[in-house]
């Protein structure tokens, strides 16, 4: 058994108005929606879950859109800023789409050696671009108006941001595996050589800035990657070991997860592989109709009366 794990799942956040999140993620970003669901924990509210065509581990965005949600606040304590890798030479395009679309965003950087364009959704949740310095070889969702060329190809990292890195970089390289690569005054970048890609964490210290809120805006959990059950629970146990109060295995329909909020505060999960997004549609329809879990099947209609209308 390789009891490894896999880089980042799949990356949830909070967002305000559920039509305005589907036109930004689906035509600003041109993502692919590849599961509308619920909230299994407030089924009146919609789960959207954003990717590549099969919504491959790795390139999965999921919010929970509540219109009338306030806005978060970002500071320590939370994952603070999502990267994309996009292909060598696309950022120019980008700039000129966001301007289309009225995308607020910052002038292109340089980070660890590698071009990156910052920018916010409408609900103000911090996303970057960023070339890698390896080519990403994953295949994007392409749309009329973004092409293979330019497309996300899903996650290239996320930042952490704390008071304190030590404890928060102890559970990725003594329970993760992670090893870190290179530091940047405050910024600590480590990686996992298990996968190619959505390999990255960036902990970032800040010791005076204020705890975030997590609400409008404001990523909600980070989940880390493993092929299957088995390897879950034994993640289970060895971070149970460690003292860490973790909950039990969950099915989520689309992946088992695991819950344990790591020591610098950031919510953690981890999730598995299996079985995947086309278990209950077929590759060539996700995303097209509402899946409920089977436990408020029986209350369909009113859910689906409760839940914003959404034109796709």
């Amino acid at each position: 058994m390789e009891d490894k794990i896999l880089g980042i799942h799949h990356i949830t956040a909070i967002a305000g108005e559920a039509q305005r999140n589907y036109d930004f993620y689906t035509k600003a970003l041109g993502l692919r929606l590849v599961k509308k669901t619920v909230n299994f924990d407030d089924p009146g509210t919609y789960h959207f879950y954003y990717g590549n065509e099969n919504g491959t581990p790795g390139t999965i965005l999921t919010f929970f859109p509540w219109t009338h949600v306030k806005p978060g606040r970002v500071g320590t304590g939370m994952a603070t800023d999502i990267g994309y890798a996009v292909p060598k030479g696309s950022l120019d395009f980008w700039t000129k789409h966001f301007e289309k679309y009225q995308v607020r965003f910052g002038q292109i950087d340089e980070q660890f050696g590698e071009q990156i364009l910052r920018f916010e959704d409408p609900d103000g949740l911090r996303i970057q671009l960023i070339e890698p310095k390896v080519e990403d070889t994953r295949t994007p969702w392409e749309t009329s108006e973004i092409n293979k060329d330019v497309a996300l190809k899903g996650f290239h990292s996320i930042v952490l941001t704390l008071r304190n890195i030590k404890p928060t970089a102890s559970i990725l390289t003594d329970i993760f595996g992670y090893k870190l690569l290179q530091q940047d005054g405050n910024r600590y970048r480590f990686v996992t050589d298990t996968v190619e890609n959505a390999a990255i964490v960036d902990l970032v210290e800040e010791p005076e800035v204020t705890h975030g809120l997590v609400a409008g805006g404001t990523n909600h959990h980070v989940a880390f990657r493993v092929k299957n059950d088995e390897i879950l629970m034994h993640f289970h146990d060895k971070i149970a070991s460690a003292g860490y109060n973790i909950t039990p295995k969950i099915d989520r329909n689309y992946f088992f997860s695991l819950y344990f909020r790591e020591p610098g505060g950031v919510l953690f999960e981890l999730a598995t592989d299996n079985p995947g997004f086309a278990v209950d549609e077929d590759v060539n329809t996700l995303g097209t109709s509402l899946k409920l879990p089977a436990q408020y099947e029986a209350e369909r209609a009113t859910i689906e009366k409760v839940l914003p209308k959404l034109i796709q």
